[in-house]
């Protein structure tokens, strides 16, 4: 592959402070796409979240939580172990995005009221992850140094 591209992709501007935005978020939405693909931790599965999805209007609902519960589960798997970074950060935005205006900005910026500040919080870490990559602790460094050569 050309070498400019695989340094775009796994390039990292971002020393130590990535990591400590990784795990943490990282967690987070694998336990969020656990609880849509598999039910675990309180969560309503596939099944459950699609109908409810598709009760927001959010259609087709079973796809739609396939694609929420995907992105978020192993978007948050890579950025836990620090590959692909800038894509599934990229994508967990958007899915961000989505989750902001279809679920929570009615309901105002506090989460007391399901408001949209959780929501933000999470997009704004996953744009700055997007922007600066994965940083020095991540196997994309490793990989973007092997491109270097």
């Amino acid at each position: 592959m050309n070498s400019s591209f695989m340094q775009q992709l796994f390039g990292t501007n971002a020393g130590w402070a990535a990591l400590a935005l990784r795990i943490p978020v990282g967690i987070i939405f694998m336990a969020h796409g656990a609880q849509k693909l598999f039910g675990w931790f309180g969560g309503h599965g596939l099944e459950g979240t699609g109908q409810w999805m598709a009760s927001i209007g959010l259609e087709p609902g079973f796809l739609m939580a396939l694609l929420a519960g995907g992105a978020e589960f192993f978007g948050g798997l890579a950025l836990i172990i620090g590959l692909l970074v800038r894509p599934a950060a990229a994508v967990l935005a958007f899915t961000m995005v989505v989750a902001i205006f279809a679920v929570h900005f009615e309901h105002g910026l506090f989460m007391s009221n399901n408001g949209y500040e959780f929501a933000l919080s999470l997009l704004a870490v996953s744009v700055a992850l997007a922007i600066s990559g994965a940083g020095r602790a991540s196997v994309d460094n490793r990989l973007a140094r092997a491109y270097r050569g």
